[in-house]
């Protein structure tokens, strides 16, 4: 059955904001739905099939209350608020895309996807996270914005940044210059997240003050971590083992967030993940949380997603070949 809707615009709101600069938004809209859409004035008349026009009629009101809560609507947040709308996703995109998490250098950074949200929720509220999920799915980069977040809210007095270095087997100390240098090559996603967050001449203070801490894994046994953010990136490449000891290093006041792509493991043939086992002997601990991320949620180029995808569907190809 058809039906024609209106939304009015309210006053507040600027209808080139919310249709974009040569109608780029509206465009974007048009092209996910099959109903007419005709923007006159501040009044949008959606004509259609009744459960369709209805999903159109909820975009535009998510994009008003995301432009009435300050967001600058781009290509990137319209296509998103189209996905989550047309996959009758439990959150509205205004909560996602409307939660400022960091603003750095004059630049706010959000999360862009229900899953984004749920990992700084779980981020927020719980003493270990872990974020699994593949390449481009903002882990890391989020993990170190609420590093920063909480530094300069004072609730910690130090961001702890680790990784293991299974290229290099762990053994740095055969490595030219200090922990820094040698464990540096290893933890650049983390740097280039903090260089994006702080002035260098800052982020340098901070290096030099121990506030900003870079130690290999290996460097963290037989430490108590208090008042601390940790942040294991690459721990898939941990083994039981030295997931084990990260984990127990944890102190007062201190928050750790644990990262990592189950479908990356650098390990030798035979060795067990101990990201892989982690869930199974966490789950049900009350603080501790495990996200997982999927091609959704990427937020890189948009043919990463469709690469992350066709990774997927041929891995499971060959389980279910093997199996047979």
């Amino acid at each position: 059955m058809s039906s024609q809707l209106k939304i009015l615009v309210p006053e507040t709101t600027h209808v080139v904001e919310l249709v974009g600069e040569r109608d780029e938004h509206l465009k974007l809209i048009e092209d996910a739905f099959a109903s007419d859409i005709l923007v006159r004035g501040n009044e949008i008349t959606v004509t259609g099939d009744d459960e369709e026009a209805q999903k159109v009629v909820s975009v535009f009101q998510e994009l008003i209350t995301l432009l009435g809560k300050g967001t600058v609507l781009t290509a990137d947040s319209v296509g998103r608020a189209v996905a989550m709308v047309k996959s009758d996703s439990d959150q509205k995109p205004s909560d996602v895309l409307g939660e400022t998490l960091l603003v750095t250098r004059g630049r706010a950074i959000r999360p862009k996807t229900a899953g984004q949200k749920r990992y700084l929720d779980a981020i927020r509220d719980n003493t270990v996270v872990f974020g699994v999920g593949p390449a481009g799915t903002g882990k890391t980069y989020l993990a170190v914005a609420a590093a920063v977040r909480a530094l300069r809210d004072k609730e910690v007095t130090r961001i702890i940044l680790t990784r293991p270095a299974v290229e290099a087997g762990e053994r740095l100390g055969f490595l030219p210059g200090d922990i820094a240098q040698k464990v540096d090559p290893y933890l650049k996603p983390l740097y280039d997240a903090l260089f994006e967050m702080l002035e260098a001449e800052h982020f340098a203070r901070l290096m030099e003050r121990g506030t900003i801490e870079v130690a290999p894994l290996a460097f963290m046994r037989g430490r108590t971590l208090n008042s601390s953010f940790i942040i294991m990136d690459e721990a898939q490449n941990t083994t039981p083992e030295q997931m084990k000891m990260l984990l127990t290093r944890i102190g007062l006041q201190s928050k750790a967030v644990v990262t990592g792509d189950i479908t990356q493991i650098d390990l030798p043939e035979g060795q067990t993940s101990g990201l892989v086992v982690v869930e199974k002997i966490l789950s049900g601990i009350k603080g501790v949380e495990f996200v997982h991320l999927d091609a959704f949620d990427v937020v890189r180029h948009r043919i990463v997603q469709q690469i992350v995808e066709a990774y997927g569907r041929y891995d499971e190809s060959k389980r279910n070949a093997s199996n047979r």
